[in-house]
């Protein structure tokens, strides 16, 4: 099973797009069976110690930085203007808490807030979306000064939700933040603790990547670096099991890992699927398969890089990604994990060639 601690420590880890230091203290700290490194954009690097050189690289993806905001102006009453980093939707944004990251590191709570309806014009009452820029954020002043001066925020300092881990023992269930993606970064050191020791066909690398919110930015890094000759991809993907029926929904929890065989950013490799999909039922391990309409992977950068790369996408379902508050099952982290160390695993000359085509 995977470790539970690991998923509390880099889920409540400040991080969002560009400002992921403290997710990569967190993996550096669980990543000391591997040799690790991280460079100026915030990406993480782990590779096997027992890595040759001289076998076909596969690289193991997820993001690490996760929805949030930054502050954009502060008004003489105090109130702070944020624009998101990454998606989200204007009504799921007023009336939580988050923390501010300011310069000097310190951690400053506040809420979001919007109008109440007390001062709404009958024309604001009717609309159905809330405009980002009527969002502001409240940290209990009363001036512009007092925000810049007591409490040190200014221009441009992230923004996080404000959502502590929790453990559901009865259901096993996950509450908490970030599961988008840092659930994948849980799968990437996970799967690589399983790997330890092994004789495997080939290289493993780790690619923890920075900023994939606003533009799958690290992953043209990573990518770029690695130079992979195939690619797994963990995601955090949005689940779909409370707003389709059982036939329809592709992402639910409690049925296992979600093999994507395509979405806007890719069309998947097929031979790459149908090895992992045999593996899977040999194993009794639990998956459902996925076409999406919409929605994007780092799989989108790194199935283009460098020269044509098969990917396999795995996503643990997450209930309301892209929103301050997540579920997840731990049965679907630990299926995720279990379905790629056996892909590693019993990878040799011959399902290398079918899936590269040779």
């Amino acid at each position: 099973m995977v470790d539970i601690n690991l998923i509390r420590d880099i889920t409540n880890a400040f991080g969002p797009s560009g400002f992921e230091d403290d997710v990569v203290k967190i993996i550096m700290e669980y990543s000391k069976d591997f040799h690790v490194e991280n460079d100026c954009m915030n990406n993480v690097f782990s590779r096997l110690k027992t890595n040759t050189g001289k076998k076909p690289i596969i690289m193991l993806d997820a993001h690490s930085d996760e929805v949030g905001f930054m502050i954009q102006h502060i008004n003489s009453k105090g109130l702070l203007s944020i624009l998101n980093l990454g998606g989200w939707v204007g009504s799921n944004i007023p009336a939580h808490t988050v923390k501010i990251k300011n310069i000097k590191g310190e951690i400053i709570t506040g809420i979001t807030v919007s109008k109440p309806p007390h001062f709404m014009t009958d024309e604001e009452k009717a609309k159905d979306r809330i405009a980002m820029d009527s969002v502001f954020i409240d940290v209990g002043a009363t001036s512009r000064e007092e925000v810049t001066e007591l409490f040190g925020i200014h221009v441009g300092d992230p923004v996080m939700p404000d959502v502590t881990f929790q453990y559901n023992e009865k259901n096993g269930t996950l509450l908490g933040k970030a599961f988008d993606n840092r659930l994948g970064c849980v799968c990437i050191i996970e799967t690589m603790k399983k790997l330890l020791g092994e004789n495997l066909a080939v290289d493993v690398v780790g690619g923890f990547a920075s900023q994939e919110e606003v533009g799958m930015r690290g992953a043209q890094v990573t990518s770029q670096v690695v130079k992979p000759d195939l690619a797994i991809v963990f995601e955090g993907s949005p689940a779909d099991d409370i707003y389709f029926d059982e036939f329809e929904a592709q992402c639910a929890m409690k049925k296992g890992t979600q093999i994507r065989h395509m979405d806007q950013s890719y069309v998947s490799s097929p031979e790459f699927i149908k090895y992992a999909k045999s593996l899977a039922d040999k194993n009794n391990i639990k998956y459902q398969s996925a076409v999406r309409r919409r929605g994007s992977t780092n799989a989108g950068k790194i199935h283009i890089s460098h020269k044509a790369v098969p990917v396999l996408v795995l996503g643990i379902p997450s209930r309301f990604v892209h929103t301050h508050y997540n579920f997840c099952a731990l049965e679907d982290v630990n299926s995720t994990v279990d379905l790629a160390a056996e892909v590693i695993k019993n990878f040799n000359e011959n399902n290398l060639n079918k899936i590269f085509k040779r």
